[in-house]
């Protein structure tokens, strides 16, 4: 079903698109720069491609087609990637890294079964990050501090473009709020997910949404989660509350990612069992592969909020319906 479009009443972007630019560029060098020094990552590079054959690709929530082709001099079939979750921990156990440090990079992704609104393009672009752990890090208080830290950086980015640009008067709580989803389930128990997420996180500005993937007690999930990166009970999702759409806002899925226990018992729930034949699977479940936390920052979402954009579309590049460029020129929305 597709989603619904947002115009705001009275909308007028506080920048021209000129300083738009100015002000991504700003966003991006300033919050990378933040992030890596707060999380302790190396920034390398990665791929936009891999085949299907090694099982990297991401499956999100396991019903999205992959974008795909075959090759002119290589056999089999490569796919775009969807996200880099098992690619980035496949890469640190490549590269030699120990606990306490990581890696960051550019992912640039094709999701073409999104469907398109104010948040949602085809085109994906994040940092996506990853560190190596210990067994003993492998908590939710360790997970806690961690979003703590993407928070600050953001919130420091934010000072950052609004000594520049005083015109935008975006605040970023730096103190977040922790809740579980059944916890939030227990809370409003009339209220559909979407619906618990916009109460929570307009009455806490920054929250983190955590244990997304298992059944509830109800027997609905609160969201779908691929089972073979987050382990399902330490991951979660940062949440800031977006004053332009009025609406709960997703800056990043993040989690401790699957050890070999968590990987089969969430395999097993997804009938997903025969994964296990592939090489990053394999790694997890002989513990070759090292144990990890890691996540994607959305880069167009964050530029969205910070820049008080009321569609994605005006900070990135992308194919939209023409009857939504329609629309939202009528409401001042210039889309790039």
């Amino acid at each position: 079903m597709a989603r619904v479009m947002v115009y705001p009443e009275k909308y007028a972007s506080r920048l021209s698109q000129r300083d738009t630019q100015k002000a991504i560029k700003l966003i991006k060098d300033t919050f990378q720069v933040k992030l890596a020094e707060a999380l302790n990552l190396d920034r390398i590079t990665a791929p936009v491609m891999v085949t299907r054959e090694s099982g990297i690709n991401d499956d999100l929530n396991g019903v999205e087609r992959k974008v795909h082709f075959t090759m002119k001099e290589i056999p089999g079939v490569a796919e775009v990637v969807q996200s880099l979750a098992k690619w980035k921990r496949t890469a640190l156990g490549k590269y030699g890294y120990e606990p306490g440090v990581g890696i960051y990079t550019d992912m640039n992704a094709i999701r073409r079964d999104d469907d398109c609104d104010n948040l949602h393009s085809l085109f994906v672009d994040q940092w996506d990050w990853e560190k190596v752990i210990t067994r003993e890090q492998r908590t939710t208080g360790f997970l806690m501090e961690t979003v703590k830290k993407i928070v600050h950086a953001l919130s420091e980015t934010n000072d950052v473009l609004k000594e520049k640009y005083p015109m935008l008067s975006c605040e970023v709580k730096d103190e977040v709020f922790f809740i579980t989803t059944q916890e939030l389930e227990d809370l409003y128990p009339e209220l559909s997910p979407k619906q618990r997420e916009n109460k929570i996180t307009e009455a806490h500005k920054t929250v983190f949404l955590m244990q997304i993937g298992d059944k509830l007690k109800s027997g609905i999930k609160h969201d779908g989660r691929a089972p073979d990166y987050d382990d399902w009970s330490l991951n979660g999702d940062i949440l800031l509350w977006n004053d332009v759409l009025k609406c709960a806002f997703e800056i990043s899925s993040m989690g401790i990612r699957v050890d070999e226990k968590s990987l089969r018992e969430q395999l097993e729930k997804a009938d997903a069992l025969d994964r296990e034949r592939f090489p990053y699977h394999r790694g997890v479940l002989d513990g070759t592969l090292p144990l990890t936390i890691g996540g994607g920052l959305g880069q167009s979402r964050i530029c969205m909020f910070l820049l008080q954009k009321a569609h994605i579309g005006e900070v990135q590049v992308s194919i939209w319906p023409d009857e939504m460029r329609e629309e939202c020129a009528k409401n001042n929305i210039v889309l790039l």
